[in-house]
């Protein structure tokens, strides 16, 4: 026990030297400090003794010598000279200013508590209140391994430097370049300590160099006993809790004074990300960071070999706040907001209000629609966990479920969990398809195909040939989906996703059109949230607004962003076909009755995840259903379970709303809960987002009218202008009323659902034989097969 031989924890006091006594200052420090606190009546009695002494006789001579240097030479003397009288100068002005101006540190350590923070629903009622302040804790009453454990993960060198650490500032610069990213900090306690005590949390360079500052000045004024008081009763460890003392009580139901090596190494492990680390949420993660501060604690010498062993094999029991046993299944959304707030608080407060975006009835419904869901077929599938995220259009969270019961489990699997979407993923292959010139209605092959070895096949085991892309998103079809990708090329499919807003990485093979990339349900939901309101980005949020009771405002987010990332035409486009997909797909169960809808079921491999998101012009909702442990289910779809939980959640949530189209959409058909009975479809059709549905009139036979997409020559790519076809190009077009082209439904003749080798080997010969055919410069141009066997069909 070594270091605490060198470092004895004394109490704390406001005089200094008392308790945890640093080294002596640098004598240009101390006698800035001595000067700098020196009473008033000091000055007035020391009179004539501040006066300049006597000129030494060889003052003339140096003068002399530095007359006769170059002049190149006399600038580099003088100018670290001018800078260095400049520092001094600056320092003592600002101690002097900061003196003045700040109360003395100590005075705040029973004034100022943690903040009582108040959570709003979006109609300001309110959803929960958390952070009250515990007792304060003063340094001596401490276990001498807390405080081991905080400084040896926090502050190596806390009692070796005067609050800036340039040993570790130089450590972070040189990981930091390794990593290619901000993977270390170099501020000390005390910095954070100022940065607690008196800032706000603006990253700008004029606030880090007010941080140095104060951080000098803390350093200055108290001892290192009651900067490491302070610290620990202020710094936030997650969960709402503000301080040791709150945070021992939060995660072990007990005060700090009885914390053991291996709940104290657990609780500075925390301070680095809460929300990561939390033992709450992900008790492995927390473990796991626990072991790494046992091993720091080990080598600055604040425990032994033979401590750091039983800590290892110490079994910590985390304790259950009363606010989760709270069965209204508000709690996995409370943590999500509070973590997130951390970052705009700037210190103590005596009350925050957070105003959010939540939906207080729509979150209570969702959480008790996913409980009943489950316990009534949750066993006869094997599923044990499901999640749920809704948003509204600009990306505010309306419901968050992240699992089915919080008290079981706090780990928020609609935002923390990374699994495989299956097709949930297939849009975004579409869409990058769509924006390389491709429409609904064109035409490719549901073929097998092999790629590098790997040959994907359908769910049922079975090809049809000929199949538009509308029809192929629809039945979900895994060859079609696997060819576009390859045509287009992979890169597209990448793209289009990121810019949608999902940001977790995306490999890029050719297996990632059945989604075996992992990743999280609300960036999926939010991404889906994009064809929602129109092609406009969107980022998920909670919080709208952080003030004080005052009124005061901490924080506010920016007004919505109106940035277009999708063609108008291509989000209709897209909204056509996972509207098919709703009306006469593999998402027929989620159909609600009269508002239109789109959305795309998701299944993996061996039945481990089972997702459905949909979206109306009002509401984009994801659910996500399966096993913690990866575990596979009874044959558990997308079209299935979480068809039903979204449909039913969807329902609660579109309760007085007026029904709107989808925006930009070409064809729009009722949802079979709609449209029972009719005998007839009955199109519905709008090309302005959020305009009411206007129904056409019942007619013997259903036209398609479409919105006609950019028309590619041979020669044009991607993003050059469009030149929309002539009637006459399209066999048996005509101009409606509203100027658009009326095409009458193809009647191909498409091949049975069972085909046999015959069929294949026509087509793969077709398809060699359209590759070789070459036309001549001088015929009129003629769009041909591009490779891959996709031929396009209706009016192009």
């Amino acid at each position: 026990m070594g270091w605490f031989r060198r470092h004895r924890s004394g109490a704390p006091s406001e005089q200094a030297g008392s308790g945890l006594t640093p080294p002596p200052l640098p004598q240009p420090f101390q006698a800035l400090s001595d000067f700098a606190f020196r009473p008033a009546s000091a000055f007035a009695a020391a009179g004539p003794s501040l006066a300049p002494s006597s000129v030494p006789v060889k003052r003339n001579l140096v003068r002399r010598l530095f007359a006769r240097l170059p002049f190149k030479y006399r600038v580099m003397v003088l100018v670290p000279a001018v800078g260095a009288l400049g520092t001094i100068v600056s320092l003592f002005t600002m101690m002097i200013y900061y003196t003045v101006t700040f109360p003395h540190p100590l005075s705040m350590r029973s004034k100022e508590r943690a903040p009582v923070i108040r959570i709003l629903a979006r109609d300001g009622s309110v959803l929960a209140e958390r952070g009250a302040a515990a007792d304060y804790m003063p340094l001596d009453l401490l276990p001498r391994h807390v405080q081991g454990a905080v400084v040896a993960t926090e502050d190596r060198r806390f009692y070796d430097h005067y609050g800036l650490d340039p040993i570790g500032l130089v450590r972070a610069f040189f990981t930091n370049l390794r990593a290619g990213r901000f993977a270390q900090g170099g501020s000390t306690l005390t910095q954070q300590l100022a940065k607690n005590l008196f800032l706000t949390p603006d990253r700008t360079l004029s606030r880090k160099v007010e941080e140095l500052g104060l951080a000098l000045w803390l350093e200055l004024r108290l001892s290192k006993a009651d900067i490491l008081e302070l610290y620990l009763n202020r710094v936030y460890f997650g969960g709402g809790a503000y301080g040791i003392e709150a945070a021992s009580q939060r995660y072990f139901d007990k005060s700090a004074r009885e914390m053991t090596i291996a709940e104290a190494a657990l609780i500075a492990g925390l301070l680095k990300a809460p929300s990561k680390y939390s033992p709450a949420a992900s008790p492995g993660a927390a473990r796991a960071r626990s072991r790494i501060v046992l091993a720091k604690m080990l080598e600055a010498g604040v425990i032994t070999p033979e401590d750091e062993r039983k800590a290892l094999e110490e079994r910590i029991v985390f304790h259950e706040p009363k606010s989760q046993k709270d069965t209204t299944g508000i709690e996995y959304a409370i943590d999500f907001v509070l973590e997130r707030l951390p970052p705009l608080l700037g210190g103590g407060h005596a009350e925050v209000v957070v105003e959010t975006t939540l939906d207080a009835n729509l979150q209570r419904r969702a959480n008790d629609i996913v409980r009943q869901a489950l316990l009534k077929q949750g066993d006869a599938l094997g599923v044990s966990q499901a999640a749920v995220a809704v948003l509204d259009t600009d990306g505010g969270i309306r419901a968050l479920v992240g699992g089915r019961n919080y008290a079981e489990s706090q780990f928020n699997r609609a935002v923390k969990a990374r699994r495989q979407p299956g097709s949930a993923f297939k849009p975004f292959v579409y869409l990058a398809a769509l924006e390389t010139g491709l429409t609904p209605d064109s035409i490719t092959h549901d073929l097998p195909l092999s790629i590098d070895g790997w040959a994907p096949r359908n769910d049922n085991g079975q090809y049809v040939g000929e199949i538009t892309l509308r029809r192929a998103l629809a039945q979900s079809v895994n060859t079609v989906a696997v060819r576009l990708n390859q045509s287009i090329g992979r890169g597209r499919t990448v793209t289009a996703a990121h810019r949608l807003g999902v940001k977790s990485e995306l490999r890029d093979d050719a297996s990632l059109p059945l989604g075996t990339s992992e990743v999280t349900l609300l960036e999926m939901t939010g991404a889906y949230g994009v064809f929602s309101n129109g092609g406009t980005a969107i980022e998920p949020h909670a919080i709208r607004r952080v003030r004080m009771s005052s009124g005061r405002v901490l924080f506010a987010r920016d007004v919505p962003r109106t940035a277009q990332i999708i063609d108008p035409l291509v989000v209709g486009a897209m909204n056509d076909m996972l509207n098919a997909a709703l009306v006469s797909g593999t998402g027929k169960r989620a159909g609600i009755a009269n508002h239109p809808a789109a959305g795309k079921t998701g299944t993996t491999q061996d039945f481990r995840d089972a997702w459905f998101i949909g979206y109306t012009s009002h509401l984009t909702g994801g659910v996500w259903i399966g096993n913690d442990n990866g575990k596979a289910m009874n044959r558990a779809m997308g079209g299935g379970l979480p068809a039903d939980i979204w449909r039913q959640i969807m329902d609660v949530a579109h309760d007085g709303k007026a029904p709107l189209a989808l925006p930009g959409t070409m064809r729009q058909m009722p949802s079979p809960a709609s449209s029972q009975g009719l005998g007839i479809a009955e199109p519905q059709i709008s090309s302005v987002p959020g305009r009411p549905v206007q129904p056409a009139s019942r007619t013997p036979r259903v036209d398609r009218i479409i919105e006609t997409l950019p028309w590619l020559s041979g020669d044009a790519v991607a993003g050059d202008a469009a030149t929309a076809p002539t009637p006459a190009a399209v066999p048996g077009a005509t101009i409606a009323a509203n100027g658009r082209i009326k095409v009458l439904p193809p009647q191909p003749v498409m091949p049975a659902e069972r085909i046999g080798e015959d069929f294949i080997a026509k087509a793969l010969a077709e398809s060699e034989a359209a590759d070789a055919t070459q036309v001549a410069e001088d015929q009129p141009a003629k769009r041909e097969r591009p490779r891959g066997m996709m031929s396009l069909g209706g009016w192009w």
